[in-house]
């Protein structure tokens, strides 16, 4: 189980101050969304998304950086951002560009031999081409920083490395979810408490009224108070989970990166009589 990675992780975090300027962006664009989106709705919240996230990955590719050359500087973190943001942009989205092709490749297939589309078949769909996707490139953006691999590279070096350390990769998404959750059920717990008298009637509701219980009834239930609560526990989430987790990719990788094996291909030719190299 790479435990020792999680604890180093957590040890350039403590050392390095700069590792959470990501975190902080992230949470305040998290609940930027949040509010953009109780205020306009989903159409304007949306649109903002992609913004946010491409902010968020820039400061993400200053991150790496900075636990690449060991500088917790806020000059090494700005300097990595801009150097390094498109080379952990463009491996992104080639693999979701990928992952639609192929989803749109099985939607054809099934279609012209007869098969009728349903909800749960789109999302066993969705499901089997994304996830296996998603793990096998995992590791694109901390190679394309790491080892200064351009977007293939990236993306084929995270191949190699998935296919060689499986289990590892398996152990590591693992204590990454586990670390998650723990994270994301304590917030909750600190958010109940927060609202705790706007939610007590909740205790006294039928099974029934439970059951028929809808996400805007909540939001009327907490009112603008807990609206703003929610958009500080999210800010939270986001504080600690992304330099959390991106340290320990970016550890993990690393620690799987120097044991790894490079395939050499093998040149196969002969010289002739005069000292001249011919490939076969």
């Amino acid at each position: 189980m790479p435990v020792a990675e999680f604890r180093e992780a957590c040890g350039l975090l403590l050392r390095m101050p700069v590792l959470w300027i990501p975190g902080v962006v992230g949470g305040l664009c998290a609940a930027f969304i949040w509010l953009l989106f109780i205020l306009s709705g989903a159409f304007f919240a949306g649109r903002f998304v992609v913004i946010t996230g491409l902010i968020v990955l820039f400061f993400i590719a200053g991150m790496l950086a900075v636990i690449r050359q060991n500088e917790g500087s806020m000059g090494t973190l700005t300097g990595g951002a801009r150097q390094y943001f498109f080379r952990v942009l463009l491996p992104l989205l080639v693999v979701l560009f990928m992952i639609l092709l192929v989803y749109i490749l099985v939607m054809l297939t099934l279609t012209l031999i007869g098969i009728p589309s349903d909800p749960a078949l789109l999302v066993f769909l969705s499901f089997g081409v994304a996830i296996p996707s998603i793990l096998m490139t995992l590791f694109s953006d901390t190679a394309a920083v790491f080892e200064n691999r351009k977007v293939f590279e990236s993306i084929q070096r995270s191949v190699d490395i998935v296919s060689q350390n499986t289990g590892k990769v398996i152990s590591f998404v693992l204590i990454s979810a586990l670390a998650s959750a723990a994270i994301l059920f304590s917030l909750m717990i600190v958010w109940e408490a927060l609202l705790f008298d706007k939610l007590e009637p909740l205790t006294h509701y039928t099974e029934e009224q439970l059951r028929t219980f809808t996400p805007d009834q909540l939001l009327t239930m907490i009112g603008s108070d807990g609206t703003w609560v929610t958009a500080g526990v999210i800010f939270l989430a986001g504080l600690i989970l992304i330099p959390l987790l991106m340290s320990y990719k970016a550890c993990f990788f690393r620690k799987l990166a120097a044991g790894s094996t490079v395939m050499i291909q093998q040149v196969t030719g002969e010289y002739d009589s005069k000292g001249r190299w011919y490939k076969y």
